[in-house]
């Protein structure tokens, strides 16, 4: 499962996803790469489908690059717990993905191979996103 191997500080506050994507919001190291076209958390888990969708899709051909990771806190409190008593024990880790970041990118294999590998990835996401080709500068997001 993905989550970082230490950090700071074991609870973090929630905060809010507000605003674009200050960095990452070009296709660098593939052709291929699936943008955040919303503000959300995505969690481990759904960043791992991503994963193995796109690797089954793709055959052991190609290359796949993740750059997002999970390394935000999410805590919970037990169903039927009363209020007060201090914050809930931490559940899970998300990644705080902002519009216009590129999540996962694809190098390697053909174009139709590429989209079909990223729209399989998009349809585990929460989120709305696009499939966008290397470098593309300028336009709407």
């Amino acid at each position: 499962m993905l989550m970082p191997k230490r950090v700071k500080y074991r609870k973090q506050q929630r905060g809010t996803v507000k605003g674009m994507s200050k960095g990452g919001t070009l296709v660098h190291f593939g052709d291929w790469g699936l943008k955040a076209m919303e503000n959300s958390w995505i969690t481990a888990q759904q960043i791992e489908a991503c994963r193995i969708a796109m690797v089954r899709t793709l055959k052991r051909s190609g290359k796949i690059w993740i750059n997002i990771f999970p390394d935000k806190p999410v805590t919970s409190k037990g169903i039927g717990t009363r209020q007060g008593k201090g914050k809930g024990d931490v559940e899970g880790w998300v990644a705080v993905v902002k519009k216009g970041k590129v999540m996962f990118e694809i190098g390697g294999v053909d174009e139709k191979t590429a989209k079909e590998a990223l729209q399989y990835a998009a349809s585990k996401l929460p989120i709305r996103t696009k499939i966008v080709p290397r470098y593309e500068i300028g336009g709407e997001l």
